[in-house]
């Protein structure tokens, strides 16, 4: 028997969304992403940076849906996504400083005191997405 893992990292995220338009907004102008297909009866997009596909889901009764709550229910606590460096990180930090759309958790900030810095937010939809620049 081996030890090595058989799987060979993460191939997409799906996130069920209120408003699949503002969120497919945040990850296109804020990120960069692409988009690299849809299928408009469900709804739902599929979004790429090149390394990693996000799959929106628009909920089907977004008044009826019930936000995540990271304390008490079982599921994703939050995506967080490698930046190349801090400056990187800067910039988008003041991208979401001038969306009202964006709480802002925490500004970047060390990383278990250490070098490495990470800020934190609610996107459109408030799923929590952590955003990491490695010490360099």
């Amino acid at each position: 028997m081996s030890n090595n893992p058989i799987t060979r990292g993460v191939h997409h995220v799906g996130l069920t969304v209120p408003d699949l338009h503002a969120t497919q907004s945040f990850f296109t102008d804020i990120l960069a992403f692409e988009a690299v297909g849809e299928i408009l009866d469900y709804p739902a997009v599929f979004l790429s940076d090149g390394t990693t596909m996000i799959t929106l889901w628009q909920a089907k009764d977004p008044a009826k849906a019930v936000a995540f709550d990271r304390h008490n229910n079982i599921g994703l606590h939050h995506l967080a996504f490698t930046v190349e460096h801090g400056e990187a990180l800067g910039d988008i930090h003041k991208k979401l400083q001038g969306r009202p759309d964006v709480e802002i958790e925490f500004a970047p900030e060390p990383l278990g005191g250490g070098s490495t810095h990470h800020l934190m937010c609610f996107i459109p939809g408030g799923v929590r997405i952590e955003f990491i620049a490695p010490a360099g």
